[in-house]
């Protein structure tokens, strides 16, 4: 019993010192491969480099020690860091306080759902995500992650737009006006590092030399070089006046959001009293509110993209300050520093009295150390119930990935694996990491991997990388300061490359059309709806259950005849010959409410086209279940049947079938000497009564009676 509350006291049965050295060292390597990807992650979710630390300290321990999986890694991953940005992008900017707050509360929301559905042991609502639709969604997923960090490939910065694509083109026209070669080249030399170790040996932990080569080499050729500057510094007057006209629109904006919240409230209290004229008042002052902050953040976006383009050349002064000219636009007689220097532009408004001005490539800059403050996220019911549908997407998508990761690796170790406790495992994961700063995490495919390769035994593997997680929060921090962003980027583009499935889109194609048709509309939407991934996601599941429902509503009913090897077999499919007084017909699927009826066409459509019928074998092997439509039409059935003049038998009936036959009493109806065990007794004990008196010469069914009969 108490195995079932605390797993992880089932690790130390026959536990001994060989599985604990191993569990250390897989512990240890995890963690290598965690820290500098976790960073990555977190800054895809639109949060802060070091928030993935804090992701990667609790719930890899907690998910180990209540789950089922000794070797599943818990943490940040790609694709729910990519969805975690997508579902708060609408609501805050990346970054912000606010944004992170709602990323803390929707790692609640995803853990209190997940623990949820586990304690319930709901854990099968995940196949409401059927393979087609995940597959096509990760291909889709791959590609926006992988092109998502293009921008720090090149060193440039663009505005995101409405859809992803166009984003992506900005970011392409931005580098084909300026690309900061060092910030590229730094990329590169990371990719190369990672592909080079991991062909040469697969075992070296590839991202981390990687990421330890850079840093190195960053901080010792001083690849990151902004200064703060006055805007007196910039010896532009287009330039000053273009900072000027930007923080007024910033201005501006953040003026309508304080005086639509006040028409908002205005709105609610009309809405609350029931006025009518005050309501729709305030609606129209509501609308007249955005389209005013909607042509300001225009503006905003023109002159933030003009700044940005802006490429200063820096002169050094007498008294070591710096004075920036536009490029190709320093006085004679000045000689410029051969750095290329940009304004650094976001969203807030430009303090003009300490403007920063990058001359370099970017970097991670200071992590803070020391443990995150544990506090519970702080509630807000509006924002709940905006972030409810994303939670509950980002739930299934980070469970499915997380069980099929460690439905693989117990087929290899032989470990029991148990999909409702996994659940109470990630869920209680996010949970209490929710409680120490962390957003939404889940198992991750690539450090279960190396955990497994490892040797690891159990769980304790999982809290030996929090234990190594927690001493770098503690001591190791500063040495992460000079870490380039393109280094964290090559390091998502990397990991993402191996969720690229094509093969999975023929697979499915093979094994069904429409299953392949959901998997490429799965993935065309999601590319297309992009950033807001929930959409492709719904499409999916939407087509996916109407296949279901249309399958249901008009299952396969087929008719029998005797095959060259004297077995029945689908006449049409195998082009054979039916007989002309006996219609052998297999309905296969249950028999219930959505298509009673289509079976009721069926039967008729068979008794108008063939004249010379006599008797219909209904085959019920395939009738799993019946529900009161599904009986009622089966006694009208019989009904029309008799009141032709035709018979009509049935076969293999289920016994969940044939108690509801007994209860309803249409089996007193049908006769039980019409109800027999297999369609082979029922074909022989029809044939010779259903042909006295027929003109059939040659009854393809003959032969097969005969064989039965005499053997």
């Amino acid at each position: 019993m108490l195995t079932r509350i605390f797993p992880f006291l089932g690790w130390f049965k026959k536990y001994s010192n060989a599985a604990f050295r191993a569990d250390i060292i897989s512990g240890l390597t995890v963690a290598l491969v965690l820290i500098p990807q976790s960073m990555a992650y977190a800054q895809l979710a639109g949060m802060p480099a070091y928030y993935g630390l804090y992701a990667s300290l609790l719930p890899p321990m907690v998910a180990a020690l209540f789950g089922s999986s000794r070797q599943l890694a818990t943490g940040p991953v790609a694709v729910v860091s990519l969805m975690t940005a997508a579902s708060l992008e609408p609501l805050a900017t990346a970054g912000s306080p606010g944004f992170i707050a709602y990323a803390l509360l929707l790692a609640l929301l995803v853990g209190a759902f997940q623990f949820l559905l586990g304690v319930l042991r709901l854990g099968l609502v995940v196949n409401f995500l059927s393979h087609p639709v995940v597959n096509g969604f990760t291909n889709a997923a791959a590609i926006i992650i992988a092109s998502s960090q293009l921008s720090k490939m090149f060193g440039v910065y663009v505005d995101k737009a409405e859809l992803h694509f166009e984003t992506i083109m900005r970011v392409f026209t931005s580098a084909l006006h300026y690309t900061h070669l060092p910030t590229l080249g730094m990329g590169v030399l990371a990719f190369a590092i990672m592909v080079g170790l991991k062909k040469v040996n697969p075992k070296i932990p590839n991202v981390l030399c990687a990421v330890v080569i850079t840093t190195v080499i960053s901080w010792a050729t001083g690849f990151n070089h902004d200064t703060m500057v006055d805007v007196t510094t910039i010896q532009d007057k287009q330039a000053q006046t273009l900072i000027a006209d930007f923080n007024d629109s910033v201005a501006g904006i953040d003026a309508l959001a304080t005086k639509r919240a006040t028409i908002s409230a205005i709105e609610d209290s009309a809405k609350a009293s029931k006025d009518v004229i005050g309501y729709y008042d305030a609606e129209h002052d509501l609308s007249v509110v955005n389209y005013e902050a909607k042509l300001l953040k225009h503006k905003s976006h023109v002159y933030r993209e003009t700044l940005r383009n802006l490429l200063f050349s820096g002169v050094e002064q007498a008294d070591g300050t710096i004075q920036f000219f536009l490029q190709d636009a320093v006085p004679g007689g000045m000689t410029a520093d051969g750095r290329t220097w940009r304004l650094k532009v976001g969203n807030k408004a430009l303090n003009t009295a300490s403007l920063k001005m990058m001359g370099g490539g970017a970097v991670v800059g200071t992590v803070p150390s020391g443990f995150p403050e544990v506090a519970i996220p702080s509630f807000d019911l509006k924002i709940i119930l905006k972030l409810l549908p994303f939670a509950i997407i980002i739930s299934l998508l980070g469970f499915m990935e997380a069980i099929s990761i460690a439905k693989a690796m117990a087929a290899k170790t032989g470990q029991r694996l148990d999909p409702n406790q996994e659940l109470i495992g990630q869920g209680l994961a996010n949970m209490l990491g929710a409680c120490t700063s962390s957003y939404p995490a889940s198992g991750s495919f690539s450090r279960s991997a190396v955990n497994l390769q490892s040797g690891a035994v159990t769980g304790l593997s999982s809290v030996f990388t929090t234990v190594v997680v927690a001493i770098t929060l503690l001591f190791f921090t500063p040495l992460l300061y000079n870490l380039p962003q393109a280094v964290l980027a090559a390091v998502i583009m990397m990991a993402v490359i191996g969720l690229i499935n094509a093969s999975g889109f023929m697979h499915a194609w093979k094994a069904q059309k429409y299953d392949g048709a959901i998997s490429i509309i799965s993935f065309v939407a999601t590319l297309a709806f992009a950033p807001h991934l929930d959409k492709g996601i719904i499409i999916g599941v939407a087509l996916s259950l109407a296949v279901f429902l249309y399958k249901s509503m008009r299952p396969r009913v087929v008719a029998l005849s005797k095959s060259d090897d004297d077995v029945l077999r689908d006449a049409q499919s195998h082009a054979l010959r039916e007989c002309e007084h006996i219609a052998v017909v297999r309905f296969e699927g249950p028999l219930f409410f959505a298509n009673a009826s289509f079976l009721e066409d069926q039967i008729t459509d068979r008794m108008m086209e063939m004249t010379h019928l006599k008797h219909i074998i209904l085959v019920c092997n395939g009738i799993n279940d019946i529900d009161a439509s599904g009986e009622e039409a089966l006694s009208l059935i019989v009904e029309n049947v008799r009141s032709a003049g035709l018979d009509i038998s049935l076969s293999g009936v289920n016994e969940a079938v044939l108690v509801v036959l007994e209860r309803t009493h249409l089996l007193e109806k049908i006769g039980k000497d019409h109800i027999y065990s297999d369609a082979d007794s029922a074909l022989c004990s029809v044939h010779d009564q259903s042909h006295r008196g027929g003109t059939e010469q040659d009854c393809p069914l003959t032969t097969y009676c005969r064989i039965n009969s005499n053997s």
